[in-house]
C-alpha cells in the first residue's frame, strides 16, 4: 500500500485529534487511535470523554468526562496547536455530543469547515456492551452527523441509527443513502460484519456516487478496535490533505493489515496490529 509522508526528524508533522473513551485493555478508543496516528506519522491529540473499565472479556464500567472538560480539551488544542482533522468515538451522553457540536462551530471542524470531521458513532462494544446512552442517540443523528465530512458505522451501529438490517450489498447501499440523507457530506458502510460475502466490501457514498471498497476477508477472532483504526486512518490521510474517496483507500488498506496481523490478548478478543508499519521498515 502507498505510505503518507512523513515530517523529517525534528520538523512539525501534521496534528489530528482523536475525541474518544479510554480503554484500559489498551485495544480500542484513544489507545487504538493514537497508535495509528503514531505510526502513520502524525502527530495526535486527544480529547478524552469517558474513562471505560474493560478487558478483552467486556465493559464492566463507563465513567463519563464532564461535557465541558470535552469541549475544553477539543478549544485549546485548536487554538494552539492546530489540527489538520479530528474523529470522534465513544461519546457516552447527549450532553458531551452537544459540546462536541458546539465547540467544534466555535474552531471550524466538520462539513464545509477548515477541519474535516470524522465521526465513527461508536454505540457499543464488540461485546454488545453499550457506550451511548439511549437518549445521546438522537443527539447523534440530529446534531453530531449533520456536521460530519464522513461517517463510519458498522452494521450494528448502522441499525441502531437509521433502523436498516444490512444483509447485502443492496441493503448497504440503502443504510449509506439513508446516513447521508441525515446531514453527513460522506457515509461510508462498513461490511466487514457482512458474512455472507467472502470479501470484506465497504460502500461510501457521496449523495451522488457509491464508491466499492473491497479487500480479502481475514479469518482471525482478534479484531477489537478495528473501527477505530479504520476512522483514524482516514483521518490520517485528510489531516495530510487526501480527498475523501483517497483516505477511504487509505483507511481500508491500512485496517486491513491492521486485522492480518492482529494478535491474542487475554481470554477474549485480541487487537488488530498496526505495528505491522514498523515491520515492513
Amino acid at each position: 500500500m502507498n505510505l503518507l509522508p512523513t515530517a523529517p526528524l525534528g520538523q512539525t508533522p501534521v496534528r489530528a485529534m482523536t475525541v474518544a473513551g479510554t480503554d484500559s485493555g489498551g485495544g480500542a478508543g484513544v489507545a487504538a487511535d493514537l497508535r495509528t496516528m503514531a505510526l502513520a506519522g502524525v502527530h495526535g491529540c486527544v480529547a478524552v470523554t469517558a474513562v471505560t473499565v474493560q478487558n478483552t472479556l467486556g465493559v464492566t464500567g463507563v465513567h463519563p468526562v464532564p461535557p465541558e472538560t470535552v469541549a475544553g480539551q477539543i478549544r485549546v488544542v485548536a487554538e494552539d496547536i492546530g489540527l489538520g482533522a479530528v474523529k470522534t468515538g465513544m461519546l457516552a451522553t447527549g450532553a458531551i455530543i452537544d459540546a462536541i457540536v458546539d465547540v467544534a462551530a466555535e474552531v471550524g471542524i466538520g462539513r464545509d469547515r477548515p477541519i474535516p470531521l470524522v465521526v465513527d458513532p461508536v454505540c457499543a462494544s464488540m461485546h454488545g456492551d453499550r457506550l451511548l446512552a439511549v437518549e445521546a442517540m438522537t443527539a447523534l443523528r440530529e446534531r453530531l452527523i449533520p456536521i460530519a465530512t464522513v461517517v463510519t458505522p458498522n452494521l450494528d451501529e448502522v441499525v441502531l441509527i437509521t433502523g436498516i438490517e444490512v444483509v447485502d450489498e443492496d441493503t448497504q447501499r440503502e443504510a449509506a443513502v439513508a446516513l447521508h440523507a441525515m446531514g453527513a457530506q460522506w457515509a461510508i458502510v462498513k461490511g466487514g460484519h457482512l458474512r455472507s460475502s467472502p470479501h470484506s466490501s465497504d460502500i461510501l457514498y457521496d449523495g451522488t456516487d457509491f464508491l466499492r471498497l473491497e479487500h480479502e476477508r481475514i479469518d482471525t477472532p482478534h479484531d477489537h478496535g478495528a473501527g477505530d483504526t479504520l476512522a483514524s486512518a482516514m483521518v490520517c490521510a485528510l489531516a495530510h490533505g487526501k480527498s475523501v474517496p483517497d483516505a477511504a483507500r487509505f483507511a481500508k488498506e491500512w485496517v486491513s493489515e491492521s486485522i492480518r496481523w492482529s494478535y491474542p490478548l487475554g481470554a477474549g478478543h485480541g487487537p488488530v496490529n498496526p505495528l505491522w508499519r514498523v515491520a515492513r521498515d
